[in-house]
């Protein structure tokens, strides 16, 4: 560029880019995607404006784009799961068993004990929203749960899990940044994860106790209504099962998801050996169609395949394409360069740790980056003023990885949307987890005192 970008120009940019982005989607209620492009332009001008080449436009979109490929992948693998476990059977036998163990008494905190659970041993919150939470959605509905507590429930649980388990990336990812040891890292987690899951527990064993609308019997009938319309039995577990190995041995998401499919099919044409691969092509491609003559099961059950994860897709395309502008255009690096002068506290430190991880996946919808960009920028800082770099680990990733599943256009968050079917503006409130843990993170920071050298701790 032939001028730099000035940090009023940098603040000025993203006041106006984020008024648009939020006038639009919380105002006017338009979907994200028309107001992220209009945004897009509007930087685009900008940087021509600043006498930016083309070629240089470019690059920045391709390298904002590139992080979002392999979770691109990820969801459409998703959507094709989705339908062939609906059409094994699978869902409808953790619905069915699901109903027979839980009680709608203590339906929602047993929901986000088991979401962290299955979080921790597969450690990946797309995979747990994806399988079982699609399960125990349905099982809410049915009991008469409003759709948004029961979604926060689900992303509660499943957040918490992806943040302490060693099989998750963005755990990997965090502990790598910090150069520190990952057991140390998640031992180090512990100490805010433990207050935030009893918060989150103690909220929803509150919310359970609200009025349910389903009567026992109503739940009856849906229950033979799946008994006789779907296959029930444990071999239809089999594709649950296959994941768990997978995650036990550590397989990455594609090949595990890939896996999966396969078996599920397998199922497929052990209750269907009829079905044509054209069948199972229109299924994986287009999603599930429901036909039980029951409209509640129906609309549960009528979803997924390739096509239900574009919009979602278009959404995180866009998204990240304005991010790598961002990024390339030095607005982001303008902003936090500048706040590292204004940092001399731990507790002023790990605030402002804490608000860039938050601002960028703000900005940038892209939780790699919301964990990359601020431990970069300022884990020189953490050693200035001898705080432990675990410190840093530790909000990077509540105040990265979780809270981009409260940003609209974040990956995440498109991604709850596209497989749940609720806006992240409904969820919002009831994502506990994702709430409490960066706040608890920043509580702490201002309490505890200063912080031992990391010497320690830095990975061998």
């Amino acid at each position: 560029m032939n001028k730099e970008v000035t940090l009023k120009e940098s603040l000025f940019l993203l006041v106006v880019l984020l008024a648009i982005i939020g006038a639009c989607i919380i105002g006017l209620g338009m979907d994200p995607q028309i107001p992220i492009l209009v945004s897009l332009g509007i930087l685009i001008i900008f940087a021509k404006i600043k006498k930016v080449s083309w070629d240089r436009i470019h690059k920045g979109i391709m390298g904002g784009i590139s992080p979002g490929l392999i979770p691109i992948l990820i969801f459409m693998l998703i959507g094709a799961l989705i339908s062939v476990w609906i059409a094994a059977g699978t869902i409808q036998t953790i619905m069915v068993y699901g109903f027979n163990i839980l009680s709608a008494k203590y339906f929602l905190p047993s929901v986000f004990v088991i979401c962290t659970v299955v979080g921790i041993t597969v450690g990946s919150s797309f995979t747990t929203i994806s399988t079982v939470g699609i399960a125990f959605f349905g099982m809410g509905q049915i009991m008469g749960y409003h759709p948004a507590i029961v979604t926060g429930a689900i992303i509660s649980g499943a957040f918490l899990g992806n943040n302490i388990s060693p099989l998750s990336d963005t755990t990997n990812l965090a502990s790598a940044i910090a150069e520190v040891d990952l057991f140390d890292h998640i031992r180090y987690m512990i100490r805010v994860v433990i207050p935030a899951f009893l918060i989150s527990l103690i909220f929803f064993g509150v919310a359970g106790h609200a009025k349910v609308l389903s009567t026992g019997q109503e739940i009856n009938q849906l229950v033979d209504t799946l008994s006789s319309s779907f296959p029930i039995s444990v071999v239809t577990l089999i594709p649950v099962v296959v994941l768990f190995l997978c995650a036990w041995r550590k397989i990455p998401a594609i090949p595990t998801l890939l896996l999966s499919i396969v078996f599920t099919i397998g199922v497929i044409y052990i209750y269907h050996p009829h079905t044509s691969l054209s069948d199972i092509s229109v299924l994986m491609q287009n999603g599930y169609v429901s036909n039980t003559g029951v409209g509640t099961v129906d609309k549960l059950l009528t979803r997924g395949g390739i096509q239900s994860m574009m919009w979602s897709v278009s959404l995180i395309l866009l998204a990240l394409a304005l991010g790598g502008l961002l990024v390339e255009l030095n607005i982001i690096k303008t902003i936090i360069s500048r706040i590292t002068s204004f940092v001399s506290t731990k507790g002023k430190l790990i605030l402002m740790t804490a608000l860039s991880s938050m601002g960028i996946n703000l900005l940038l919808g892209e939780q790699y980056l919301s964990i990359i960009l601020p431990g970069e920028a300022f884990k020189s800082q953490y050693d200035a003023i001898n705080i432990e770099r675990k410190e840093m680990s530790r909000i990077v990733a509540n105040a990265g990885a979780a809270v981009n599943a409260l940003i609209p256009w974040g990956v995440s968050g498109v991604f709850i949307t596209g497989t749940l079917g609720v806006s992240t503006l409904e969820y919002l409130p009831f994502a506990i987890f994702c709430i409490a843990a960066p706040l608890l993170n920043i509580l702490y920071g201002f309490m505890s005192r200063k912080g031992k050298p990391r010497a320690s701790s830095k990975a061998a």
